[in-house]
């Protein structure tokens, strides 16, 4: 990212893709100390856990005051929980779709770790290249996380007062920890670790 004043990141504008789960509400707070203008995301693509995971983004948005818009996919059927192929592409490449021209950082909260092709540095350097084609170069991919672990933005969403108790995480919809998607059982860890 460029290494802009905190005056003229003051008026850049960021949309944060905001699941409601840990990663997408590290995401907001990042970008609010980086002093950037910040709108949230919500995307209802299919997935199971769409009601409680609106719920939680929703209430990340309602806690740092930002505005949410929501968008729904009406695909050809729900999709399941664990890996969804091309997932993180569409939401970013829907983003796209939906954001204005004004906004300088398109941000999604993925990070290390994690076997998804969707959460690797050769998928940012692809979509940041489709997203220069888009916008001649105005427009940036923002992945703070990219390098860090699931426990790195654990440590630093409790270090930074980012409101876990608000996340939802749980891809099968249910209550969580459901101690069977990969995600629950991710928290169980980061719960016995903390």
């Amino acid at each position: 990212m460029k290494s802009d004043t905190p005056n003229t990141r003051a008026r850049s504008l960021c949309v944060v893709l905001l699941s409601g789960g840990i990663d997408s509400a590290a995401c907001v707070r990042f970008y609010l100390q980086q002093h950037f203008s910040i709108r949230g995301l919500f995307v209802n693509y299919g997935q199971t856990s769409a009601v409680p995971e609106k719920r939680a983004a929703k209430a990340v948005a309602a806690y740092y005051r930002i505005p949410l818009a929501v968008v729904t996919w009406y695909g050809l059927e729900q999709k399941r929980s664990g890996a969804i192929k091309g997932r993180n592409a569409f939401l970013l490449f829907g983003g796209l779709m939906e954001i204005p021209g004004n906004v300088r950082v398109l941000a999604i909260g993925v990070h290390a770790g994690t076997n998804y092709a969707d959460c690797s540095p050769i998928f940012v350097r692809k979509v940041q290249s489709v997203l220069d084609l888009y916008t001649a170069g105005r427009l940036q991919l923002g992945t703070p996380f990219l390098k860090w672990t699931k426990r790195d933005i654990w440590a630093y969403a409790k270090t930074n007062n980012v409101p876990l108790h608000l996340t939802y995480s749980c891809e099968r919809g249910v209550k969580q920890p459901c101690g069977a998607c990969p995600s629950c059982r991710d928290l169980e860890i980061l719960h016995a670790c903390s």
